[in-house]
């Protein structure tokens, strides 16, 4: 058994102790919680191996085509037995569920995608199987928690600490809020790409990208999300006018050009890759060095991919990412300690609904209405548009200087929460945990709405 890890860092060992006692104590589901970079698919491998060895048949699945072949070499250097051992995309895998053998374990890679139909059927049709996952983010964006799946939850090291000892690489993030998507309808849980599209196809290149590029990032090889294909093929030729060679791939680019360009990529050629969405989840390239954010999201998982992906760690590196559109303000660093859990999101109170106020004759209306039903009124009409501010300045945005195990007062919890823009109870409910001391002004509102004795 020793030598299944021998191989293997020591926090990824831990891990792999973790996931067999939470089984050992009965669980049938574990998902294991790791930070991008930390190398969850060796400790996938490992376990398979494991399993193999003793005659187990394993099912791992992965929701891309893209990462069966890179996962396939993983485990054949870990020396799994593909005899017993399949590596499936999910959407192939559910249509041939008849005729897959039955396995004794079912790994799921980028586990916050279990709550989907194909994923649920999967697990339905081998009820005795046991489940694995392997994700960053254990949150599926409008569900909220994957208890529905997994009855455990197994923690690694956090993205933090994985900086501070070497294995992912230190960041500087620089961002300027300037798109305004808050206008746009929501859609499946995320901005409606309709009108995303339409939004952000205004100005493929806003805010002086170029410039912010040339200043913060010149000459690094950078990888480039946008909010559509238009997007994308637009700002990879405006690199290209200002003497910076980039290429656009998308989900329709032919597999063989999409290889040759991601090579290009790797060997230098190519110092600029714009896309959508393609490169996030699985997409190893070691020597990126900066990300430029240009789709503005409401998906933790998605920024927390995106935003990390220049963070493969290389001596001496500092990745560098620039957010165009703030995305850093509404999910926080992608380094900062979250606390994660396998409940669901809680449902909103049908009472708190949106609403519109007349002006003129104050009566309440549809938020959609475009005249007062009242008095007439002609609401004003706010267009959905993205300014260009041609001379706009980045702000660094940094962590805060208070790590949560060294908070020791009130105000090193206020900085947290401040910093990482949690919500206030945030910090009522550490202090109550962590036997800090709760100021006089707030023991009512600690008492009264977050049921903490003080």
């Amino acid at each position: 058994m020793k030598g299944i890890f021998s191989s293997l860092r020591t926090y990824q060992s831990t891990l792999i102790g973790q996931i067999r006692q939470e089984l050992k104590n009965g669980k049938k589901s574990v998902c294991a919680v790791m930070g991008c970079g930390g190398g969850k698919s060796v400790i996938a491998a490992m376990i398979s191996k494991g399993a193999t060895d003793k005659g187990n048949r394993v099912l791992f699945i992965v929701h891309r085509q893209e990462l069966c072949e890179q996962i396939r070499e993983t485990f054949s250097e870990c020396g799994v037995d593909f005899n017993l051992c399949r590596i499936m995309m999910v959407q192939t895998l559910v249509r041939h569920l008849a005729d897959e053998p039955i396995p004794k374990l079912i790994i799921t890679d980028e586990a916050h995608h279990c709550l989907s139909e194909s994923y649920i059927k999967i697990y339905a049709a081998f009820p005795n199987a046991l489940k694995l996952g392997f994700t960053a983010t254990p949150v599926r964006m409008n569900e909220g928690g994957l208890g529905a799946v997994f009855d455990s939850l197994a923690m690694s090291v956090s993205t933090q600490w994985l900086i501070d000892n070497n294995y992912l690489s230190p960041y500087r993030y620089f961002s300027v809020k300037l798109a305004d998507a808050s206008k746009i309808k929501t859609t499946a849980g995320d901005y409606n790409q309709g009108e995303l599209a339409e939004l952000m196809e205004k100005s493929a290149i806003y805010g002086d990208t170029i410039k912010n590029y040339r200043k913060y990032a010149d000459g690094k090889k950078t990888i480039v999300y946008c909010a559509s294909v238009k997007a994308s093929v637009d700002t990879c030729e405006t690199f290209r006018q200002n003497g910076i060679i980039s290429a656009h791939l998308d989900g329709t680019t032919p597999q063989a050009e999409r290889d040759t360009t991601v090579q290009a990529f790797r060997n230098g050629s190519i110092t600029a890759l714009c896309n959508v969405d393609l490169f996030g989840e699985g997409f190893d390239v070691p020597d990126c060095e900066c990300v430029i954010l240009l789709r503005p999201t409401k998906s933790l998982t998605l920024h927390i991919q995106q935003s990390m992906r220049s963070m493969r760690y290389k001596p001496d590196k500092t990745a560098i990412i620039i957010d165009h559109v703030g995305n850093v303000f509404q999910h926080g660093l992608p380094s900062v300690d979250r606390e994660w859990t396998l409940e669901a999101k809680k449902k909103k109170v049908k009472g708190n609904v949106n609403a519109k106020e007349c002006p003129v004759c104050y009566a309440v209306s549809d938020p959609a209405c475009e005249v007062c039903p009242v008095c007439g009124y002609a609401f004003e009409k706010k267009p959905r548009e993205i300014i260009a501010v041609k001379e706009a300045e980045l702000t660094e945005i940094t962590q805060s200087p208070v790590k949560l195990s060294d908070a020791k007062t009130w105000d090193d919890l206020i900085s947290i929460q401040k910093s990482n823009k949690y919500k206030f109870g945030w910090v009522m409910h550490k202090a109550d945990a962590m036997g800090i001391p709760i100021p006089p002004k707030y023991k009512y509102t600690a008492r009264t709405y977050y049921g903490i004795r003080t």
